[in-house]
């Protein structure tokens, strides 16, 4: 069975016959030649086959626009979109065969085949104007005017080539007296050094010759006689001079070898002629001297060194390994420069024991202590006496870095050092760095405060359990309503004690008197009342009544019972409070009761009424003496052991630093108003504790880090022998300072010692030696030339070049390549003077100047020898003998230059006590100084060191940074009273605006329109602390006096007052308001004086409560009793009332109200943090009155709500900055721009009302202003032929100092070279220095090509403002200059260079119709770039144009259709053709083809000027005919237009006219307003 897979598969489909229709016909009726396959073989595709085959891309073929697809062509304005295509096969990879795609397209799809692409438009050549005519070739004769012009831009994607750079016309200045010079004498160029062809020595080298030679002279010399040591010596440093001057070694290896040129006469047609028609011309040399050119020659690579990296860690950054090779030949004679000695390249240590990197980590110091002082506000009072505060606080701490992974390391490395909280450079550690500050909290301390005294008690024993002293005391006391920090040691006593006489533990206590029950069983007459009493203890509590078995019981008192026909009297009200709390001589405590006449006796036989002082009784109450005990205590001392517990608890000392000690404080008997007496005068039952048990604090001892390591000493050497003495340094951190008496902090925490005396750097220097002899040309060479016969003329010599330290030892030439300044050269033109040349004296010293600024100064120089007797050698232009030049003149002026600087303080800083910053310790306002630079001009105008100008490069002066004022508020008011008396309410403090903040202060907090700020807190005043107190009723004042019986209505008052209400009961009269209104009891009240006999009943008892809840159905009753009988008869009247229990009225429900919360509160002494925030609870009754709480108390209401809860203040931190950064380097070292900045960051942003950050962040100052030198070429010579007339030449330039301001405006000036001898030869970074070069001087009658023009600015090919990736391009050009007309034919062709770089123009046509030019958009006037469709006149802007027939170009650069004709467009939205508009005709009265309108869609962004292509907008609907006349439908519209205004006015007047008074008439039908009313009718 074969393979599943691969080929040899085969497909099958169904082929039938259709008819064109679609239905199916015989297969007879198709043509059978045509009729498909119905089977294939197919290639059955396995998973396993895409390893085997892959799709195979093609490259990209040419652009081809879209335009040659479509068959539409048109004018290119700024490219054009085309597609690109390309072939995509499927292969098979082992051969590349071809396979069927549908294998690979099973695994992948097809890639694409095509893609856009964008083609740039033929960019045509571009030049510039054309220069001004030249002068005319010739004085005299007919010569050539040349005017040229260059290329800015070279042909693009099959552009115009460019046009000719040069024009030509002949000028004839004048017609020539004698005979043209038609004959020029033409030097050639030189040719290539080599080496004179020398036949070989006799000998086998020149070397053993010269040291042959050397021996003889030597030893010659030494048979003249034996010299002395000194003299060896000389003779010994002078062979080693002239060894080094020999550059024998191979690093040089100069050779010198010659050169020659063609020397040849020319006819001005430029053909060559005979050198004797040239016999007025001396002939040049042909031949000189030259240095053979060889290039560096260098040694292969070393191996790569090690790698700086020695640890294994990925995150660590990769180091660096190098390698080097050697020098083995230096260049010489132009020859290429050597390339680079050394190199380097990152690397990762390798190996399987490479150790891990170490690891770096921050790591800090404890917090320091919490500080409040630096949240407190400018104005704040408690800046002045901080003692005491506590709340919100800051503390910092500080951070330093510390390898994590030392132990690991130090294991590693078998170190037994493991030190790993060393702290190291802060660098090393990466991320970042954790914070510094942080907000904590000191807590306040908890006042203590207590509630206020009981009611004095009864007269007790001291100690009731041990009653052995009969010695008693009545004791009040009060509560701690709010415990205290520290205990309630810190609160003020809670006991008070009176001594008094016979004192009891236990009492009886009156509950009350039972009903008055007369004597022998009469109904009225004198009786008895049983007191009803209990057994209470000392406190009040009740207890067996066996425990007052020793105490005398309470008697039965004595009372009456009216008769009918006695006088009735009320009962005794209760004694009221007792007037003082103690007696004294001059004051004694008084109680009172009374009690009324409710009804008289009758005039016969009953007993009369009593007179009114009897109704009124007194009594003494608290007479004991006005003398009060309390213990009174002091502070607890200081926690110290606990001596007796000592020794057995030193065991577990020594586990611990922490153990038991004692507090002990003072506690003394303190008589009220008197002082300290014995403590026997106090009980000893309340006295306080004057020892307890304390823990001693836990002894900490300071822990430090060990020392970090010695900071680095520099390694690199000392330039110079004059240096500064380095430091390093170490540190140690301390990590937790030391507490009660732990071991003390170290008190060195910082070292510094000097660092060792650093070497000093070798100073490489370049040592020239001696020129060596001046070589010519070898005679066999030149012996036809002038000057053969005498060895003279031009020559090349040579030095040596020694590399040297700066002790003057030999070097090696790689360290002065490195370090040494530009090698100097080695060889030079020389020249041996012949017997007909000029010998001159070398120049003197200039005169001196009798002063600066005045006068010139003079240098001379003398002819030599033979010299002064030639007459050539006395030409003073060519041989001048002196020179002249002014005096230098030294006057320099100083002004300012750029902007003030910002505002500096000086440097320095206050440090606060705990080495802790602060806001407000760094010094950021008071006076600094700004700064200007200063320049320095010379009398030229040139820029010179400011030291000239004994200026130190600044202006200085004073200035202010203005301090932040914090916003100033007043101090809080007091509370408001609670808005209300009973129940919750609201008290309010205030602040008011004294000062705004300015200058970055803090800011206010939120101020109302008055510029206040509130503070509201919630209250609940106590319902019972003021309370109605009525007196007793008067007697009664009857109205209707019946004198008989004494009887009748009458009328009773009382006085009613509001009084605060104590423990001891009321005490003083107070405003009624404060009291409740409806409370209050009745000062009045009506009513019948009982006559004799008649029934006497009490006073209503209160009402009895109300069953809840309220539901509308239960009663409540009130009772009276009998106090007198009526008689005989006659009954009493009802004693019982009952009404129901209402809702609101007389029931009521009772809830809890809790308040909002308070604001948050803080102690007095803090300024922020954890604070209390508190609400009320108050008792509210159903209709919202507040009551007393004990109506929800009495109910056992559920309490659910906590009544206090922490909350928070912020802090008002001021914002923290870092320390100002050191200043930075300069952004320009010379010039007048340099800049030094320094910057500051934000370590803690502000919070709440803290003080906010400042804008200024960085601050700057100038730089002093340095002149900027550089090097510069100055401009090429013209071209110097010597002594011929043309041929190849030199120019020459030479290389000066420059002096500029650094401004970029482009003046500079020239100055010494002195100036700039510290600089590095190099212009604008070329370090190649080029000073001369060959040229080429056009003979009479040439036509040659003109320099190459400067480079172009470099241009980009941009299609739709999109740069390309074609390569940028620069381009400059060279024309040809004709002299002669005859010789125009023979011109070279003008040249171009073009080089990659770039930049996207534009070119666009400018001027007015009747001038027009191309201009590029960087301003540059062009030939050539301007599109030509696109010129002024020409309507062509659209792309693609308007080609179409009655199209045009709108401004919007679309293509329209003119008037009456409307746009066809294509699928792809591009205009087809322009159809006209089908026309509606409108019959008139003449003729009907002359009225016209035409319905056309307008473009409403379009302008309604004209447009371009248009000469105006035709009127369709011409209003006249063809006679001139108006036609009828005009008429008609005009009489419609009438009619309208005619309606128009009449509607207005109408509307605008007064409406009449309506007649009154007499039977008024004015409309009733509707009213509804119900009659009855159930239908309603």
């Amino acid at each position: 069975m074969g393979s599943e897979c691969g080929p040899g598969g085969s497909q099958s489909r169904a082929v039938w016959c259709a008819h064109v229709e679609g239905w199916t016909t015989l297969h007879t009726n198709c043509l059978q030649s045509t009729r498909p396959a119905n089977q294939q073989s197919c290639f059955r595709v396995c998973d396993w086959h895409k390893d085997l085959y892959d799709w195979r891309l093609g490259e990209w073929n040419q652009c081809v626009p879209i335009s040659l697809q479509t068959g539409r062509t048109g004018v290119c304005l700024q490219g054009e979109e085309g597609i690109q295509t390309r072939e995509v096969n499927c292969v098979l990879k082992a051969d590349s065969s071809a396979a069927d795609d549908a294998i690979c397209e099973y695994f992948e799809p097809k890639p694409r085949q095509e893609q856009a692409c964008l083609i740039p438009c033929p960019q045509d050549c571009v030049v510039t104007e054309f220069t001004p005519w030249t002068t005319c070739s010739k004085t005299c004769g007919l010569g050539l005017q040349n005017r040229v012009r260059s290329i800015v831009a070279p042909p693009l994607f099959g552009g115009l080539p460019c046009t000719n750079l040069t024009e030509f016309q002949t000028c004839a200045p004048r017609a020539c007296e004698g005979r043209e010079t038609v004959f020029s004498l033409k030097v050639g160029g030189w040719s290539e050094c080599k080496l004179p062809s020398l036949p070989p020595p006799p000998t086998s080298s020149a070397a053993p010759l010269r040291t042959a030679r050397q021996a003889r002279r030597r030893n010659g010399k030494e048979r003249k006689g034996n010299r002395d040591p000194e003299m060896r010596e000389l003779i010994k440093s002078k062979r080693n001079r002239n060894k080094l001057n020999r550059l024998e070694d191979e690093l040089w290896n100069m050779e010198i070898g010659y050169q020659s040129r063609q020397v040849v006469c020319v006819h001005r047609n430029g053909s060559t002629v005979s050198l004797s028609q040239c016999p007025h011309w001396s002939l040049p040399e042909t031949f000189q001297s030259c240095l053979m050119t060889k290039d560096c020659v260098v040694s292969e690579w070393s191996v790569w060194g090690s790698c700086s990296k020695t640890c294994s860690d990925p995150s660590v950054p990769q180091g660096t390994h190098s390698r080097s090779r050697q020098l083995i030949r230096l260049p010489t004679g132009g020859g290429s420069e050597c390339p680079q000695l050394e190199e380097s390249q990152a690397c990762e240590p390798e190996g399987d024991e490479v150790p891990p990197c170490a690891t770096y980590a921050w790591r800090t110091t404890e917090w320091s202590e919490c500080r409040v002082d630096a949240l407190l506000s400018q104005q704040d009072r408690r800046r002045g006496n901080q003692t005491g505060l506590c709340g919100g606080g800051v503390q910092s701490r500080e951070v330093y870095c510390f390898q994590a992974n030392a132990e690991l390391l130090s294991y590693i490395y078998n170190n037994k050092d493991k030190q790993a909280l060393k702290p190291v450079d802060v660098l090393l550690c990466k991320g970042t760095t954790l914070s510094t500050t942080q907000l904590c909290q000191i807590p306040c301390p908890v006042e203590c405060e207590v509630s206020p005294w009981g009611a004095w008690g009864p007269c007790t024993c001291e100690n009731c359990d041990e009653r052995v002293v009969k010695k008693g005391f009545k004791f009040r006391r009060r509560t701690i309503t709010n415990y205290p920090t520290g205990g309630e040691g810190n609160c003020p006593h809670l006991v008070e004690a009176i001594p008094c006489d016979d004192p009891s533990c236990f009492s009886w206590q009156l509950v009350k008197l039972e009903e008055c029950i007369p004597e022998e069983d009469m109904d009225c007459g004198e009786g008895t009342q049983t007191p009803q009493v209990r057994c209470i203890n000392s406190e009040g509590t009740e207890v067996e009544k066996e425990m007052c078995v020793d105490e005398v019981y309470p008697s039965s008192v004595p009372c009456v019972v009216p008769c009918p026909k006695d006088c009735a009297l009320s009962l005794w009200t209760e004694w009221s409070t007792c007037s003082q709390t103690c007696s004294s001589k001059t004051a004694e405590g008084k109680q009172m009761r009374t009690r009324a006449i409710l009804a008289y006796n009758a005039g016969e036989g009953g007993s009369s009424c009593p007179n009114t002082s009897t109704l009124q009784e007194v009594r003494n109450c608290n007479e004991h003496p006005c003398i009060v005990y309390h213990w009174q205590t002091g502070q607890w001392g200081q926690c110290v052991e606990d001596t007796t517990t000592s020794i057995n608890s030193s065991s577990s000392a020594e586990k611990s630093t922490c153990t038991v000690g004692v507090q002990t404080r003072k506690v003394i008997c303190v008589k009220v108003n008197v002082g300290q007496v014995p403590p026997k005068k106090c009980p000893e039952a309340p006295r306080p504790e004057s020892v307890r048990p304390c823990l001693l604090p836990c002894k900490r001892d300071c822990i430090a880090t060990p020392f970090s390591e010695w900071t680095e000493c520099p390694t690199s050497c000392e330039t110079g022998v004059s240096f500064i003495r380095n430091k390093q340094f170490r540190y140690r951190m301390i990590i937790q300072m030391s507490a009660n008496g732990g071991q003390e902090c170290p008190d060195v925490l910082y070292e510094e010692k000097d660092c060792p005396t650093p070497s000093v750097c070798p100073v490489y220097r370049w040592k020239t030696h001696k020129w060596r002899k001046c070589q010519l040309v070898p005679w066999s060479i030149r012996r036809d030339s002038k000057g053969a016969q005498e060895n003279c003329g031009a020559g090349v010599q040579t030095r040596a070049i020694s590399c040297r330290q700066l002790d003057g030892t030999v070097a090696d030439v790689v360290q002065c390549l490195k370090f040494a300044s530009s090698m100097p050269v080695m060889s030079q033109p020389c020249q041996l003077l012949c017997r007909d040349d000029c010998q001159l004296s070398n120049w003197s010293k200039f005169s001196p100047c009798t002063s600066d600024c005045v006068g010139v100064r003079t240098r001379r120089r003398a002819l030599v020898g033979k010299s002064k007797k030639k007459d050539k050698c006395k030409n003073g232009q060519m041989y001048p003998l002196s020179e002249t030049q002014y005096c230098p003149c030294d006057k320099y002026n100083a002004q300012p230059v750029g902007n003030w600087s910002d505002c500096i303080l000086p440097e320095g800083r206050v440090e606060s006590a705990v080495g802790m910053k602060v806001q407000g310790d760094v010094k950021e306002c008071g006076q600094g100084y700004r700064y200007q630079a200063m320049v320095c001009y010379d009398q030229d105008n040139k820029l010179v060191e400011t030291s000239r100008c004994n200026s130190h490069g600044y202006i200085e002066e004073a200035c202010i940074v203005p301090c932040p004022s914090d916003c100033k508020l007043s101090e809080w008011s007091n509370w408001s009273r609670c808005s209300k008396s009973c129940g919750s309410g609201v008290k309010v403090r205030s602040k008011w605006l004294r000062e705004k903040p300015y200058n970055g202060g803090r800011p206010c907090p939120k101020l109302d329109h008055l510029n206040q700020v509130y503070e509201v807190v919630p209250c609940v005043s106590d319902c019972s602390q003021y309370i109605w107190v009525a007196e007793p009723w008067s007697v009664w004042k009857v109205s209707n006096v019946d004198l008989k019986e004494n009887c009748g209505e009458g009328v009773q008052t009382r006085r009613v007052r509001c009084m605060l209400n104590t423990v001891d009961g009321p005490t003083d009269a107070v405003e009624d308001y404060l009291c409740d209104p409806e409370e209050m009891p009745q000062g009045t009240r009506e009513n019948r004086l009982p006559c004799p006999e008649d029934c006497v009943l009490s006073d209503w008892s209160p009402w009895t409560p109300c069953d809840l809840p309220c539901s509308g159905r239960g009663d409540r009753e009130r009772t009276a009793f009998a106090l007198r009988l009526p008689k005989e008869g006659e009954d009493c009247p009802v004693s019982m009332q009952t009404e129901p229990c209402l809702l609101n009225r007389n029931c009521f429900h009772y809830s809890y109200n809790i308040t909002d919360w308070s604001t948050c509160q803080l102690s007095a002494s803090a300024v922020c943090g954890i604070g209390l925030k508190t609400r009320m609870l108050d008792c509210v009754r159903s209709d919202g009155k507040s009551v007393d709480l004990k109506y929800c108390e009495e109910l056992r209401l559920e309490k659910k709500w906590q009544m206090n809860a922490s909350c928070t203040v912020e802090c008002p931190v001021n914002c923290q900055l870092s320390d100002w950064s050191a200043w930075s380097d300069c952004s320009q070292t010379r010039g007048l721009e340099g800049k030094m900045w320094r910057r500051r960051t934000v370590v803690e942003a502000s919070q709440g009302d803290g003080r906010p950050c400042p804008s200024q962040m960085e601050q700057w100052k100038p730089c002093p202003v340095r002149p900027c030198y550089r090097w510069q070429y100055g401009p090429w010579s013209e071209c110097r032929v010597e002594e011929v007339v043309c041929g190849v030449g030199l120019r020459f330039r030479n290389l000066s100092c420059f002096v500029s301001d650094g401004s970029g405006d482009g003046k500079s000036s020239i100055v010494e070279e002195e100036l700039c001898a510290g600089l590095e030869q190099a212009v604008d970074g070329d370090k190649n220095i080029i000073l001369e070069e060959t040229c080429t001087l056009p003979c009479p009658g040439d036509c040659y090509l003109m320099e190459w023009s400067d480079w172009s600015p470099c241009q980009s090919v941009c299609v739709k403002g999109q740069r390309l990736d074609f390569t940028p391009v620069q381009v400059r050009s060279r024309a040809a200059i004709a002299q002669e007309p005859e010789n125009i034919a023979q011109c070279p062709d003008q040249e171009w260079q073009s080089r990659p770089f770039g930049e996207c123009y534009e070119y666009q046509w400018m001027g007015s119709p009747q001038l027009i030019w191309c201009q590029r958009s960087d301003g540059i006037n062009v030939t050539g770039g301007c599109p030509p469709m696109l010129l002024p006149g020409t309507d062509q802007s659209c792309d693609p144009p308007c080609d179409k027939p009655q199209t045009f170009c709108s401004e919007e650069g679309v293509c329209m259709c003119e008037e009456g004709y409307t746009e066809v467009l294509t699928a792809e939205g591009m205009l087809e053709q322009c159809t006209p508009i089908p026309v509606l005709e409108i019959p008139t009265a003449g003729d009907k083809k002359s009225d016209v309108k035409t319905s056309r869609a307008i473009n409403p962004t379009l302008p309604t000027t004209v447009q371009p292509g248009r000469v105006g907008r035709t009127w369709y609907l011409q209003p006249f005919g063809p006679d001139g006349k108006l036609k009828t439908w005009v008429y008609g519209v005009a009489a419609g237009v009438f009619v309208l205004l005619i309606f128009i006015v009449s509607m207005i007047y109408l509307a605008c006219k007064k409406p009449k008074k309506p007649q009154r008439r007499q039977n008024n039908n004015r409309l009733k307003p509707l009213t509804l009313a119900y009659d009855g009718d159930v239908d309603m």
